[in-house]
């Protein structure tokens, strides 16, 4: 039986087009991600008419869906069995997501867990399919 989230909002998207770094298009050394522009005469950080705008409070997402993934569920990052038991009365609203550096061996005992406890792991196969190969 798979675990379907409490209740999936849609995430409302209000500046779909990410906000570049000024002069970044000129020179490579300037990166793409956002700096805001302090300079005396910036022309920019002055909201000059036909300047890139900068970004506003406005822009971020609705607090309730920030961190959301595409299905529903919140992201929480499990290392052992006792962190996942955490998740028990909160299966519906939060997703298990195995760490990185978790073994093989304990990845196993995890999913076999979280599938007893009805948790849904975001990162189940991973590291699994290695060894069936072999």
């Amino acid at each position: 039986m798979t675990v379907k989230p409490l209740e999936k909002r849609k995430k409302v998207v209000k500046r779909p087009n990410k906000v570049k770094r000024h002069q970044s298009d000129q020179f490579k050394r300037v990166k793409e991600s956002w700096r805001k522009p302090r300079g005396i005469d910036s022309r920019v950080r002055r909201k000059f008419k036909g300047n890139i705008r900068m970004p506003t409070i406005g822009s971020g997402t609705d607090k309730k869906v920030r961190h959301q993934m595409p299905n529903g569920f919140y992201r929480f990052v499990v290392n052992n069995v006792k962190d996942l038991e955490l998740l028990m009365m909160q299966n519906r609203k939060y997703a298990a997501e195995i760490a990185h550096n978790v073994s093989t061996r304990k990845r196993e005992q995890l999913v076999r867990r979280a599938a007893q406890l009805n948790i849904k792991v975001t990162n189940g196969a991973a590291k699994l399919r290695e060894n069936e190969n072999e």
